[in-house]
């Protein structure tokens, strides 16, 4: 639907419209054919923009996924991260939380933070 085809075809329907409003004498059900016909659009673009980010995010967690398996010392328990329960979640999330604070007390001292110390 973001295809300029597609704009062309919205703007050809409004023009047809507009053209269709002297016939009709701009009446109540002129204006409501066009108000009918965009919140049905509008509705049924809704589900297709959600499958279309669903498709997209589910491209970008394998491609993350990819990058952790080929990453030499990556922990691979992290692939599939997105289907975890929130407890597990919230688990890694201290975990890297301390990770942080660790950095931050290693550039506090002038000394690098570039690493992949234990979690």
């Amino acid at each position: 639907m973001g295809h300029p085809y597609a704009f062309g075809l919205a703007l050809t329907g409004v023009a047809l419209w507009l053209v269709a409003g002297p016939v009709f004498g701009f009446s109540d059900t002129w204006q409501l054919s066009i108000n009918t016909v965009t919140t049905i659009i509008t509705f049924l673009m809704v589900f297709l923009i959600q499958h279309t980010q669903n498709h997209q995010g589910d491209a970008v967690q394998i491609k993350l996924d990819e990058l952790i398996r080929a990453m030499n010392g990556a922990h691979n328990y992290l692939l599939d991260l997105e289907d975890s329960s929130g407890e597990e979640l919230r688990v890694l999330k201290e975990q890297y939380k301390r990770l942080h604070e660790l950095a931050e007390q290693h550039r506090a001292k002038g000394e690098s933070d570039v690493d992949s110390p234990e979690m």
